[in-house]
């Protein structure tokens, strides 16, 4: 089942909620655990525009609060951007920021279902994003989708995947990098920083996100079941599925941001 809602608001879009806060205090919790966050939505956002123009038509895919759109309409005002996550609360943050704008557009649908991209306005798009989000996925389903997205990628085209894609056989680099990473999480959270647990606790205590936050972990649960496949394999895959180049156009010392073109 999947549905498809302009950014007008509705009955997630509370009277009287601060969804633009709502929104920023997820950018805050995501930085938490990513403080080059911006630096992937700045490549990923300069690969777009290189490859696909100012005026791109763009899948937000698992798009959550809309982050990526945010950057995106605000980057190249003339984009159109359509999000997909099951996600309720993340959803009803992004609808409500985004009420009014015809520009963004959102479907409610579960990315494991194969008949999600039924509901989307679009046959096809210049450019499908992602970010921090497939790592949900375990190998054989998010090979399947790749090859769906591929299906909705128009020639020329673009998919950027920005995730966890750890490397192999450098136990020593990633012991510092893992240790000198949590010593800052563990300095943040001490100055006030809200971590993953304690911002669920916080939108689950807000009558506006109560309800869709207890019906998000009936649907999720507290943990992600996926996997965390290797950069060589998100490459493989991708060019399986039928793009014609793939490769890391970024990389942090845990992450990378994946480039396939059409």
């Amino acid at each position: 089942m999947a549905d498809v809602v302009r950014a007008r608001g509705g009955p997630e879009a509370a009277e009287g909620t601060d969804w633009r806060a709502w929104q920023e205090s997820w950018d805050r919790q995501q930085e938490w655990f990513m403080p080059d966050r911006e630096d992937r939505f700045r490549v990923m956002l300069d690969m777009v525009e290189a490859l696909t123009g100012p005026e791109p038509r763009v899948l937000d895919l698992a798009c959550g609060t809309g982050s990526i759109t945010d950057r995106l309409l605000k980057r190249l005002p003339g984009a159109t951007s359509t999000g997909v996550d099951l996600d309720p609360a993340l959803l009803a943050i992004a609808r409500g920021t985004f009420a009014g704008d015809d520009r963004a557009a959102f479907v409610t649908a579960d990315l494991t279902d194969p008949g999600w991209t039924a509901a989307l306005p679009y046959g096809t798009y210049d450019a499908v994003l992602t970010a921090t989000a497939l790592h949900w996925l375990r190998r054989e389903p998010l090979a399947e989708l790749y090859g769906r997205i591929a299906g909705l990628t128009r020639d020329g085209g673009v998919f950027l995947n920005a995730d966890h894609m750890p490397h192999s056989g450098t136990p020593r680099i990633d012991a510092a990098e893992r240790a000198h990473r949590h010593a800052r999480m563990d300095r943040e959270r001490a100055a006030g920083a809200l971590g993953w647990d304690e911002w669920w606790q916080t939108a689950a205590a807000d009558p506006a996100l109560a309800e869709p936050t207890a019906e998000r972990f009936r649907i999720y649960g507290s943990h992600a079941e996926g996997e965390t496949p290797s950069l060589d394999w998100h490459v493989a895959a991708l060019r399986a599925a039928g793009f014609d180049e793939a490769r890391a156009v970024w990389a942090s010392p845990t992450d990378s941001l994946v480039l396939a073109l059409k």
